[in-house]
């Protein structure tokens, strides 16, 4: 890509010109399916006129009964376009103004349909099937208002989505012509099939002022960040294709490529990653003894080999989504929709929803000239990352790819985040799958609320025979003010816990449950002892806590632990003697959806007793087997929630310059 001066009769063009070997390509190429299209009728694939179809869900009304509208040949056609647009000074937020909602309002402007002088329609196909569902979804969304005078942003009803199907200079006159157009100001267009032949410009090139554009193929050089919104390119397979989801994990073909149509050259690079890599790379392309139609399009060939498309992207692990004629590709909606991994070559493509979305996760992006080390980067990659970016692949489609509905009311959210920044959904609610959910299990957070039997908190410490320094552990956990009990599970089978007398005298009833097994998991079952809604669980060599570290934080998920944990986790734990702690950790993130709190502060591990002998961290295998139930574990839930986390929250008073006494937490150590 490279600028260049080149004006027309539209005025200047937003990108600069397709090296010339492309272009003269492309102009091969759509002369060819033009024909093809002559030969076979007026069959379209995307998008689908609706002309004839019933109520319009809007005005409840038909295309055909919507009023005419007759645009004069003088009437005025809006500016290019300005490529300097930003929300700060192509769009006026005080038209949005403030409310307790945080909520955008959207005004669709009523069904016209116009014509020129002649009588001849703007547009080949009206309205779209496509821009229907969308206009559709708007209005019966949240954000939309038929009050006009409380709007803050305006959709014309006029269907852009498909550049071909335009009539440019009569559209621009038809946007410029509605009521509240005022350059464009606050007005949102959406396009997805920019441009046309020869050039296949990256953006819509209908003249629209300082509307914001939601676009499907923006490149680095049309699209104006924080102001343009990119978007998919729809799949009519989204809709007539069902493709279940598939669990993550190595599947028939490492790399697939299905695309119709591309580069010779790009074609004889695959060819050859073919040739080197044998079965790992399947290399597909249009069936030549299908005729034209619906069902050709959704067949591929190879060697005389028919698969069905979509479905045969379910069979692989990566899926090449290379540039075509324009940048945006409705391939990648369908690989998305299949859990497949997208390699994307599409050099200075905008991909779509990235102002929000982090692809890094779902994709792996390759320059244009480096196909052909395509194989060996994507070997690279370990085998855990892939089956993560599987799952998000497909959650990315579920979630914004799915439906005209999906697209439309991301791309409003969108806004919304830019107008309303203090309410604005953060990186994990963009990116971050909903927390799973298994069986009858709800949150104990959102339970209805029943009081406690009795206040404060329970310390339930899992013992085996280390004597001293559980009556260490007592002691310490007693001097914290809210403790109600202190329940000693003593885990040794084969000794009996010390006689009354020898424990250490506190203020609070202490209770030992002798259990018939050894097991981690005595520690978190929901005893009958317990009668406190907080529950403090704690190993008996845990003695570098302090009573006010104890005080400033603790949390209860006993129950769903034992009970409601969910695959064979308790059965391994209890099997490895080993990540008992890390599988709590996996079920409250998973219920809450938050990373884990650190309260305690980073001191030096100290424990008397403790030798290789008795020590269960101190044997060879248990940091191995830490990281291997990890692994386990995030394959049980589906999802890795355990996140990095580096902050640091003080307590009240802990670092200012008072007198010991005035202080919340004094005894809070440093990290």
């Amino acid at each position: 890509m490279y600028a260049t001066g080149k004006y027309s009769s539209r005025g200047p063009a937003l990108i600069p010109r397709m090296k010339t070997k492309h272009r003269i390509y492309y102009i091969t190429l759509f002369s060819v399916v033009l024909l093809g299209l002559i030969a076979t009728g007026m069959f379209q694939f995307w998008p689908h006129s609706i002309e004839s179809a019933a109520d319009w869900s809007l005005d409840k009304r038909s295309v055909h009964d919507a009023p005419l509208v007759r645009l004069p040949v003088s009437s005025p056609i809006p500016e290019r376009g300005d490529l300097g647009c930003r929300m700060h000074t192509c769009f006026d937020v005080y038209r949005c103004g403030y409310n307790p909602k945080n909520r955008i309002k959207v005004y669709i402007y009523p069904l016209q349909k116009f014509v020129d002088e002649l009588g001849v329609p703007i547009s080949s196909t009206g309205l779209s099937r496509e821009y229907n569902d969308l206009l559709s979804a708007i209005s019966d969304s949240d954000f939309y208002t038929d009050d006009v005078t409380r709007a803050c942003l305006f959709i014309p009803s006029i269907d852009v989505l498909n550049q071909n199907s335009l009539r440019i200079r009569e559209t621009a006159q038809a946007l410029a012509m509605l009521p509240r157009w005022d350059k464009g100001m606050n007005h949102l267009l959406f396009n997805m099939l920019p441009g046309g032949p020869p050039d296949y410009n990256t953006a819509l090139d209908v003249p629209r002022d300082r509307a914001l554009l939601a676009g499907g193929g923006f490149s680095t050089w049309t699209y104006r960040q924080g102001y343009d919104v990119s978007i998919p390119v729809y799949s009519p397979l989204s809709a007539d294709v069902e493709l279940p989801e598939r669990q993550p994990g190595p599947r028939r073909y490492f790399i697939l490529s299905s695309q119709t149509a591309i580069h010779r050259e790009y074609r004889a690079e695959l060819e050859r990653l073919k040739e080197e890599n044998g079965e790992a790379l399947l290399l597909l392309d249009k069936c030549s003894n299908l005729s034209q139609g619906a069902a050709a399009a959704r067949k591929r060939c190879y060697k005389g080999q028919v698969y069905d498309y979509p479905q045969i992207l379910q069979e692989s692990s990566f899926c090449v989504v290379l540039r075509g004629a324009r940048l945006g590709q409705a391939a990648l909606s369908d690989v998305l929709q299949a859990g497949c991994v997208p390699v994307i070559l599409a050099d200075s493509y905008i991909l779509p929803f990235s102002e929000v979305l982090d692809w890094k996760r779902a994709s792996v992006v390759i320059p244009e000239e480096k196909l052909s080390e395509m194989y060996t980067i994507l070997k690279s990659i370990p085998h855990r990352q892939v089956e993560e970016m599987q799952r998000q692949a497909r959650w990315f489609w579920e979630a914004y790819f799915s439906s005209m509905k999906a697209i439309g009311v991301t791309t409003l959210q969108i806004i919304n985040d830019r107008i309303y920044p203090y309410a604005a959904r953060t990186y994990e609610q963009w990116n971050n799958p909903p927390v799973v959910k298994w069986s009858s299990v709800n949150s104990p957070l959102f339970l209805p609320l029943i009081p406690p039997r009795a206040p404060g908190f329970t310390a339930v410490v899992l013992t085996y025979d280390r004597v001293e320094s559980l009556f260490r552990v007592i002691t310490e956990i007693s001097k914290v003010p809210s403790l109600a009990k202190l329940l000693v599970v003593w885990n040794n089978q084969n000794k009996s816990p010390p006689e009354e007398s020898l424990w250490p005298k506190i203020g609070v009833p202490l209770k030992v449950v002798r259990t018939k097994e050894n097991k981690l998991s005595n520690r978190f079952f929901p005893y009958d002892e317990i009668e406190t809604e907080a529950v403090l669980a704690i190993d008996d060599d845990i003695i570098m806590l302090t009573s006010d570290e104890l005080q400033f934080g603790y949390e209860y998920f006993n129950y769903l632990y034992t009970y409601k944990m969910p695959g064979d986790i308790k059965n391994w734990v209890d099997a490895h003697m080993n990540c008992e702690d890390i599988a709590m950790n996996f079920l409250v993130a998973n219920i809450t959806g938050k990373a884990p709190i650190k309260v305690t502060p980073r001191k030096k591990f100290k424990c008397p007793e403790c030798t290789a002998i008795d020590g269960l961290s101190l044997d060879q295998t248990h940091m191995v087997e830490r990281s291997e139930c990890i692994n386990k574990f995030a394959s049980v839930f589906g999802t890795m929630p355990l996140k990095v986390v580096e902050h640091r929250a003080d307590p009240v008073l802990y670092k200012d310059d008072f007198p010991e006494k005035l202080k919340s937490f004094p005894n809070i150590g440093s990290l």
